[in-house]
């Protein structure tokens, strides 16, 4: 996550004529990139409710044993790895230009620390 990162991110909840045509509500997250001093999005998880259940024939029988009903479903997308990388460089370029590895990536880095030149 972009928590587990350490970047700084905010979740913004789009207004309605921004959703997707099947999205009932859908918030963005977006990192901070600090060369441009803005955010931008790098994922995006939307409640389409009926939309894809409708579409995909996915339904559930009640508890109380009526007529099967379409299930409300999420859908949601990955992280956008090429913002995310721009955000990841610039958050931890050190001074003399080598990059701090945070420490959630080392185990997949070989466990090392920085990156240098």
């Amino acid at each position: 996550t972009v928590t587990a990162l350490g970047l700084h991110y905010r979740v913004v909840k789009l207004a309605a004529g921004d959703c997707a045509a099947g999205a009932a509500k859908t918030y963005d997250i977006e990192v901070y990139i600090p060369s441009m001093d803005m955010y931008y999005e790098v994922s995006s998880v939307s409640n389409v409710k009926e939309y894809q259940s409708r579409r995909g024939n996915m339904r559930y029988k009640p508890d109380d044993g009526g007529k099967p009903k379409y299930m409300h479903t999420l859908n949601g997308s990955g992280l956008a790895t090429s913002r995310l990388m721009v955000a990841l460089l610039e958050t931890y370029q050190n001074q003399d230009g080598s990059i701090t590895v945070p420490e959630v990536l080392r185990p997949f880095m070989g466990n090392i620390d920085k990156i240098s030149k």
